[in-house]
């Protein structure tokens, strides 16, 4: 406990620096416009952001800190074209849609927008309260982590993604594939040997994290909404008079208090992120608290449960990115990736090297969620006339900034062209019904895995069995066998049990 009051006192001399606070506060307020806008979500939001944080030279604290504010900002304002447009900001906020929507609908949109603030401020705290509390606990176990360790660690991850993320795991796998293929690009650093260059001389370093990440996601996502624009689906409800009562958290409450436990709990798991956090959450809450079949019709106990889970899984989903350098989400996999850029290897060694980007971006954390429900409740009319701005002045606006973003720092025009092809690229795999998470995923899971495979079998000599040589790792490979088996083991079984209890009804 010691260690975690000291921790956070670092922390905190380092959030409350005037020139993060203000970080803080701008990171927040962007992250709810940009999740305010119907599809962009914290994904797209951080990843068009990003290029601009790092050309802008800032320290690499001040910079985490920027885009953490943007990122839970972002799953406060996702809220906001989910309740209004039925358009969720994210895939996170999908759940939001099911209860906010006919809220608004029935001239709750006050009601709902502040209801749900409420809910996502009691989650996001609830979250980096246990944050704290856990991180260095779990980041002291990890640095007895040896490579073949972080071996097992990449299999857990990527066996995760199978089963966790996306509707289909065969698309999850494929993503995932396409990610690692392209962490392959580039001349091999050990043998010399071009991969997938095809011989041309401006790949040969490996395509760039900004690229990647800018094109797949911010590109993408901008072609969507000039598709969306085109075929006029985004149409906003009116926000209303009516706010949040006492009654209503008093009704809410357990429904809050279960969601963000569950939220938390998730988020920690590789490659889940907000959007199975808020699923399981509404599933949960709909089999206890449904009892009179109003849910999908504007219950707010529907509205609650989601939105707490989503923002509690993104402080859980900050938890193995900090302590084992694994992301546990896409957009904690773009801001690991933020980190390696400024030369920080997140991981159990992070809490002492650096302890005050791990604590600063903790402390920065109380701190915007406090910021973002006293920016929401009263601002929740702006946010929501962001909506009404004619998307053919905002989508080139966005474009450019990602261009120059990008531009200023690698100054490479076939980079421009670069990030145009993975656009298309990541829209064509959108309309395919694929996840873009998941590639994001494995490009950066797939040089953390081949660096530690490489590090294990130059240790052994060459000698295989040293991947299954320690307890952690025997733990962690029948985790992930037990990820993908179980899901299928018991969906069957359920479908088994459908099966006589339907015969059962016909004799």
């Amino acid at each position: 406990m010691e260690a975690v009051i000291s921790g956070l006192a670092t922390g905190f001399g380092v959030a409350l620096d005037p020139f993060n606070l203000f970080l803080v506060l701008a990171g927040c307020f962007a992250g709810t416009l940009i999740g305010a806008l119907p599809g962009l979500g914290p994904i797209n939001g951080v990843a068009i952001l990003l290029p601009i944080a790092y050309g802008l030279g800032f320290g690499p604290e001040s910079a985490l800190i920027l885009l953490a504010g943007i990122y839970y900002g972002a799953e406060y304002g996702g809220r906001i074209s989910s309740i209004l447009l039925n358009v969720p900001g994210d895939a996170g906020a999908v759940m939001t849609t099911l209860d906010g929507n006919p809220m608004a609908r029935n001239g709750e949109a006050g009601r709902a927008l502040s209801l749900s603030a409420v809910a996502s401020f009691i989650g996001g705290t609830f979250a980096v309260v246990l944050m704290s509390l856990f991180a260095p606990l779990l980041s002291a176990f990890a640095v007895t982590f040896s490579p073949a360790d972080y071996v097992a660690l990449m299999v857990f991850a990527f066996a995760s993604l199978a089963s966790l993320v996306g509707k289909s795991t065969t698309k999850t796998l494929l993503g995932a594939t396409i990610g690692l293929m392209l962490a392959t690009i580039g001349v091999d650093a050990n043998t010399g040997v071009a991969r997938y260059t095809f011989g041309i001389p401006d790949i040969l370093a490996g395509i760039d994290f900004l690229i990647v990440v800018v094109g797949l996601f911010g590109m993408a996502e901008l072609l969507t909404l000039v598709e969306h624009q085109v075929s006029g689906k985004l149409k906003s409800l009116p926000v209303d008079k009516s706010f949040v009562r006492w009654s209503d958290i008093a009704l809410t409450k357990w429904t809050i208090a279960r969601s963000s436990v569950i939220g938390f709990f998730i988020g920690i798991l590789p490659g889940t992120g907000a959007s199975v956090a808020s699923a399981v959450a509404y599933g949960t809450e709909k089999r206890l608290s449904d009892s009179k079949g109003t849910f999908g019709h504007g219950d707010m106990r529907g509205l609650a449960a989601p939105e707490a889970a989503n923002n509690a899984a993104a402080g859980g989903a900050m938890v193995p990115m900090l302590t084992l350098g694994i992301p546990g989400s896409g957009t904690t996999a773009i801001l690991l990736g933020a980190l390696l850029m400024f030369n920080i290897q997140p991981g159990p060694l992070m809490f002492t090297q650096r302890p005050d980007v791990a604590w600063g971006l903790i402390a920065s954390m109380y701190i915007g969620n406090v910021a973002l429900l006293v920016i929401n409740l009263p601002l929740v009319g702006l946010f929501a006339r962001m909506l009404t701005i004619p998307q053919h002045y905002l989508t080139p606006l966005i474009a450019i900034l990602a261009f120059i973003g990008i531009y200023t720092i690698v100054g490479n025009p076939f980079d421009l062209l670069l990030i145009t092809g993975l656009g298309i690229f990541g829209w064509f795999l959108r309309k395919m019904d694929f996840s873009l998470a998941p590639v994001i995923l494995g490009f950066v899971l797939g040089s953390l895995f081949e660096n530690n495979l490489r590090r294990a079998l130059s240790i052994s000599g060459g000698d295989w069995s040293i991947l299954v040589s320690d307890y952690k790792s025997i733990v962690l490979y029948v985790l992930a066998v037990l990820v993908v088996a179980l899901p299928v083991y018991l969906t069957r079984r359920a479908r088994r049990m459908e099966g006589d209890a339907d015969r059962g009804g016909l004799v």
